[in-house]
């Protein structure tokens, strides 16, 4: 059965590599970049990939909340139902963290837009589908001054740490909210040093294969083992459930990061 299939960041590594999968199973796959060219490039690489799988493209730059907006709003007018959105896009270094609304690039991609993605799509997604949220193994304790943006991080790793065990806990923590009445909500550690650019730029190495990151990306999007894994992380390094930093285990401190995303999304939503 063709599912359609939203998968952020996807015109180059992880993404790309499972939009790539998708698209030749036959599911309908909307890409998504913030570079035209290069998306315009990956749709029409995967559109010969399949008779029966459709791609569509949606440009949006994630560092900008209106943008993450305006893709929310575009996905809606295109389509009644969505069965998956696989939260994919993410940034570890950046010469320039600070983003037009004045926060950090790697909490506002890695966390608050794919927080902020995921509410808007609920109502396509629903309690059939999915929301995928790509983790990490690199999890450190959340500082909430530079979640919001008053407080600046030098380094990178620390940042990128912080951002993906933030993410951790709100899909956690909204999972346990929605219950029955919300798609299964999984955070996913894909598995550590893949060959994606974000490697290669921040340590300098090729990586291991990206499809190992793609296949299980699919697999917790589509197969049935994960369809009652709402709010669990899936550590690939390990090949099984696991336990996420204990942050994300505890819920007051994973209800304060959803209480202070929503406080910086009221402000910069209005």
């Amino acid at each position: 059965m063709q599912k359609t299939i939203l998968v952020t960041g996807s015109t180059d590594g992880i993404g790309l590599e499972t939009a790539k999968m998708l698209v030749a199973q036959g599911h309908h796959v909307l890409l998504h970049g913030r570079n035209a060219a290069k998306l315009a490039d990956a749709e029409k690489t995967l559109s010969a990939l399949s008779d029966n799988g459709r791609v569509e493209s949606c440009i949006s730059n994630l560092s900008r909340i209106a943008d993450v907006t305006a893709l929310a709003e575009a996905v809606a007018e295109r389509h009644e139902r969505l069965d998956v959105l696989i939260n994919n896009a993410g940034v570890f270094n950046i010469s320039d963290p600070r983003t037009p609304d004045g926060l950090d690039a790697r909490f506002a991609v890695n966390t608050i837009a794919p927080y902020l993605l995921t509410q808007r799509l609920l109502p396509l997604i629903g309690a059939s589908g999915r929301v995928i949220n790509l983790s990490s193994a690199a999890q450190s304790p959340v500082n909430p001054g530079a979640l919001a943006g008053r407080v600046r991080l030098s380094d990178d790793f620390a940042a990128y740490a912080q951002s993906k065990l933030a993410l951790t806990m709100w899909s956690r923590s909204m999972a346990i909210s929605l219950k029955d009445d919300g798609p299964a909500i999984i955070a996913v550690n894909p598995g550590s040093m893949l060959g994606t650019k974000m490697v290669k730029q921040a340590f300098g190495v090729a990586g291991g294969d990206i499809r190992i990151g793609a296949e299980i990306l699919i697999r917790a999007a589509l197969d049935d083992e994960f369809a009652a894994a709402s709010g669990q992380y899936f550590d690939n390094d390990a090949g099984q459930f696991a336990s996420p930093h204990p942050d994300a285990l505890n819920q007051q401190k994973s209800e304060e990061i959803m209480r202070a995303i929503d406080a910086i999304l009221s402000e910069l939503t209005q």
